[in-house]
């Protein structure tokens, strides 16, 4: 069956971010403050790596009932039994990945202007990563989509087709959640939720601060006022 995240603090990780300390103690720390899905992201590491890496978060993902989520790699995600994948524009096509998986496992795909929304939106996307809301340090070729009147957007009737406001626009498609991600801390969270977003997803903003712990449940303090 397939999960039903909550989407509202997404870790996404990133060994770039560490400095110096175990990725597994990190997104511990970050469960036991409060993350509510995880997203394993290692371009770097062999398959051997992935797949071992990805077993030990699965089962320590598993006991905080939080689902895990892997980036690119099907077959990583189909061997560890993780709830589903996340694909970005230069990755396996959202309809072939739906062909291969099924419908059990959930897909989320990125989606930096209008014509990538829509598009995942007629493929069947389970919800979509959308940005970067703040520019971001780990994808310099991504441009700053910007939160400047994503509230009011989201009360569209229409997506609109160019714009700086593509996040609260998507945010109106009725059933389809919507993250937020590109350099979200836990100063900037509040904007993206009030844009209309289901959550934001996160990288150094938690994962880089000295306490994730602290860090994450100031987020999730904030994340209980989106609470419906």
């Amino acid at each position: 069956m397939k999960a039903q995240p909550d989407y509202s603090i997404y870790l996404v990780t990133d060994d770039g971010c560490l400095q110096g300390r175990a990725l597994i103690d990190c997104v511990r720390e970050a469960l036991e403050g409060g993350v509510t899905l995880v997203q394993y992201r290692a371009k770097t590491a062999s398959s051997a790596e992935m797949y071992d890496e990805a077993l030990q978060l699965k089962a320590l993902c598993d006991s905080f009932n939080v689902p895990l989520i892997i980036n690119d790699r099907l077959d990583i995600a189909m061997a560890v039994g993780a709830a589903g994948v996340h694909l970005g524009q230069d990755d396996l096509p959202c309809a072939a990945a739906r062909r291969i998986l099924g419908e059990d496992y959930l897909i989320g795909v990125s989606a930096h202007n209008p014509a990538e929304a829509r598009a995942a939106l007629l493929c069947g996307a389970d919800y979509l990563g959308c940005g970067a809301v703040f520019g971001t340090a780990t994808k310099a070729d991504v441009k700053k989509l910007g939160t400047d009147g994503l509230a009011a957007i989201c009360k569209a009737k229409e997506l609109p087709y160019s714009g700086p406001n593509l996040l609260a626009a998507i945010c109106w498609k009725k059933g389809l959640p919507v993250v937020g991600i590109g350099g979200v801390t836990a100063d900037n969270y509040r904007e993206v939720r009030a844009a209309g977003a289901d959550g934001a997803a996160i990288v150094s903003g938690i994962l880089a601060q000295p306490d994730i712990r602290a860090t994450v449940r100031a987020i999730a303090r904030v994340s209980q006022e989106f609470t419906k």
